[in-house]
C-alpha cells in the first residue's frame, strides 16, 4: 500500500498543475467575457475625440460647401443687376 502512495504521488503531483491552471481559467472566463462586453458598450475618452473631430470635419466642410453656392449665387445675382464689381 505504501508503495503505491509513492509511486501515485509523484504522478498526482505532475497532474495537478494542469487542473489547477484549467480551474483557473474556467474561473475567470466569465470575467474576460464581462469586460469585453463592457468594452464593446462603452466608448473610451480617446474615441469620444476622434468621432467629434471627425463629426466637426464633416460640419465645417458642408459649411464650407454652402458658404461657396451662396458667394456665387450672391456674385450671380450682382452681375445680374449689371454692376461691374462684382467680387
Amino acid at each position: 500500500m505504501k508503495t503505491k502512495l509513492l509511486i501515485a504521488t509523484p504522478l498526482l503531483l505532475l497532474a495537478l498543475p494542469g487542473c489547477v491552471r484549467t480551474v483557473a481559467s474556467v474561473v475567470t472566463a466569465p470575467v474576460r467575457a464581462g469586460s469585453q462586453v463592457v468594452d464593446w458598450t462603452t466608448t473610451s475618452q480617446e474615441e469620444a475625440d476622434r468621432n467629434y473631430g471627425r463629426k466637426m470635419r464633416k460640419q465645417e466642410a458642408r459649411e464650407g460647401k454652402e458658404r461657396k453656392k451662396a458667394d456665387k449665387e450672391r456674385r450671380d445675382q450682382c452681375r445680374r443687376a449689371g454692376y461691374d464689381n462684382c467680387g
